[in-house]
């Protein structure tokens, strides 16, 4: 590929970029939305999350799933979830969770794993 044919490239992803994501700024308060569509769109954030960290929990190194005990990811996700259960608090449930986790692999209780 020849160096003009880069900057043509990197020139019109820039301004790909900018059109799509100023679009709702120039054209946004032309559109509205209906009310069932924002409250749907209230959980997305959560689903994203999940969808992040799900198959971090679940999924090893050689990406084969894992629901055995031996997973320290499960089973710290697991004890953050009833952590979250007990004490509805997000920032005590990320520290819990963080621990556990921490704990699990220090004390190397399940050999190799993590």
């Amino acid at each position: 590929m020849a160096d003009w044919e880069i900057w043509v490239v990197i020139g019109v992803l820039c301004v790909a970029t900018a059109a799509t994501r100023s679009a709702f700024w120039m054209i946004g308060h032309r559109v509205t939305i209906p009310p069932r569509v924002q409250e749907m769109l209230r959980y997305a954030p959560a689903c994203a999350l999940a969808a992040i960290i799900g198959p971090d929990f679940l999924i090893d190194t050689q990406g084969e799933v894992q629901f055995t005990l031996a997973n320290p990811k499960l089973l710290a996700g697991v004890a953050a979830f009833a952590f979250y259960l007990w004490r509805r608090n997000m920032l005590l449930t990320i520290l819990f969770g963080m621990l556990v986790f921490t704990a699990l692999r220090v004390l190397h209780v399940f050999g190799a794993a993590g």
